[in-house]
């Protein structure tokens, strides 16, 4: 009677047990490494996008900001304007340029 032995795979036969040899390692290692570049490469270039996003916002910003400085500029030299000031002085001040005989010069 032949022995049951012989006809079930043996325990320490291939299909029961799976010895990690060095070209199964390399092979499972390099996909990991692959895996991981490809999610640093998601990573960089999400961050990139963003990074974008934000530098078009900030020049958006700055244009606005030069736009207000320009019209501050205008804003500042109508509002020094020399016949400006002069006028103010006359009207709210009461000021005048004083007369040749109200001058007086002092010397050291």
């Amino acid at each position: 009677m032949p022995r049951e032995e012989s006809i079930l795979p043996s325990i320490s036969g291939w299909p029961l047990t799976m010895r990690p040899t060095l070209l199964l390692v390399a092979n499972v290692s390099l996909v990991v490494v692959c895996l991981v570049s490809a999610l640093a490469v998601i990573t960089a270039s999400h961050l990139t996008r963003d990074q974008y996003a934000r530098l078009q916002q900030l020049e958006r910003e700055e244009n606005q900001l030069q736009i207000e400085w320009g019209q501050l500029l205008l804003e500042e030299s109508a509002w020094s304007s020399p016949a400006r000031i002069e006028r103010l002085a006359v009207e709210r001040l009461e000021m005048r340029l004083p007369d040749v005989d109200e001058v007086e010069v002092i010397r050291p």
